[in-house]
C-alpha cells in the first residue's frame, strides 16, 4: 500500500488533535464550572473555523479535484458527497448519541446521582466519544494529506472541540474511582480513536475508493464538519456560556482562519 502524501504530518496532527481530550481531563480538575465560559468562546471559535473552511475552501477544492475527470457533473458529485457526510454523522448520532449532560457531570456530588449511574455515564460517554471521533480523525487526516494548511486548521478546531469531551469523560470517572490517573487515562483513550480512524480510513480508501473519487470524500468531510459544528459545538458553546460569547468565538474563528489563509496565499 502506497502511503499518501504528507502522511507523517497528517498522522501527527490527527494524534495531537485526538489527545487534547487529555487536556480536557486536566481542566476538569483545575477549573470550576463558573470559569469554563472561556470554553464557550473556544467552541464557537472551533465552529467558526470548521464552517468557514468547509464552505469556502474544502468544498471548492473538492470540486477542482473532480472537475478534470467529471467536467459536466463535478458540482453534483460534490453536492452528493456533502450530503453523504451529513447522513453519516446523523447515523452515528442516531445509533450512539453523544449526549453530554454538563449540569450533572460538572456537579458530581449532586445527591440525585448514584454511584453506578455516574460510573455508567462516564464509561458510556467515553465509548460514545470514541465512536464520534472516528470520522473526525478521518476528516483531519484526509484534509491534511490534500492540503497541510487546511489540515492544521481543521486539527486546531477539532482539538478545541475535544477539550469539553475530555471533561465529560474525566469527571464521572474521577468521582467513582477517586483517582485522577484513571480519569486522565480514560479521557486520553477516548481521543485515541482519532488516529485509529485515520489509519483505518486510509486503509479502506486505498483498497476500495479510486483516487479520482477522493474529491467526493473531501466533500463528505465538509458535510461531517458542518454537521458537527451545528449539532455539537454550537449547542455546547451556548451551554458553557451564552450566545453572545458563542458569537464572539464564531466570528473570531472565521476572521482568524480567513486572515491565515490570505497570509499563506491559499
Amino acid at each position: 500500500m502506497i502511503l499518501p502524501q504528507n502522511f507523517c504530518i497528517a498522522m501527527l496532527i490527527t494524534l495531537i488533535a485526538g489527545l487534547t481530550t487529555a487536556v480536557g481531563g486536566a481542566v476538569a480538575f483545575m477549573v470550576r464550572k463558573d470559569n469554563l465560559k472561556i470554553l464557550s468562546i473556544g467552541l464557537g471559535f472551533s465552529a467558526g473555523v470548521m464552517i468557514f473552511l468547509s464552505l469556502t475552501d474544502i468544498i471548492p477544492e473538492a470540486g477542482e479535484m473532480l472537475r478534470e475527470n467529471f467536467p459536466n457533473m463535478h458540482q453534483w458529485l460534490v453536492f452528493c458527497g456533502f450530503i453523504i457526510g451529513i447522513v453519516a454523522a446523523i447515523l452515528i448520532d442516531f445509533f450512539l448519541p453523544d449526549h453530554i449532560d454538563t449540569d450533572e457531570l460538572l456537579k458530581p456530588d449532586a445527591p440525585c446521582l448514584h454511584h453506578h449511574k455516574i460510573k455508567r455515564a462516564g464509561l458510556i460517554t467515553a465509548i460514545a466519544i470514541c465512536v464520534h471521533n472516528f470520522p473526525e480523525g478521518m476528516a483531519t487526516f484526509l484534509t491534511t494529506t490534500q492540503n497541510v494548511t487546511i489540515g492544521i486548521s481543521v486539527g486546531l478546531a477539532i482539538a478545541i472541540h475535544n477539550i469539553p469531551e475530555g471533561i465529560a469523560v474525566a469527571l464521572p470517572i474521577y468521582h467513582v474511582t477517586g483517582k485522577r490517573r484513571y480519569a486522565m487515562m480514560y479521557a486520553a483513550l477516548s481521543g485515541i480513536s482519532e488516529p485509529l480512524g485515520a489509519l483505518i480510513g486510509m486503509f479502506l480508501f486505498s483498497l476500495f475508493i479510486p483516487q479520482i473519487l477522493v474529491g467526493i470524500l473531501l466533500a463528505a468531510v465538509a458535510g461531517i464538519m458542518v454537521y458537527l459544528s451545528f449539532d455539537t459545538l454550537l449547542p455546547l458553546a451556548k451551554e458553557y456560556g451564552n450566545w453572545h460569547l458563542s458569537m464572539i468565538g464564531i466570528v473570531s474563528g472565521m476572521l482568524f482562519i480567513w486572515v491565515g489563509l490570505i497570509l499563506l496565499g491559499e
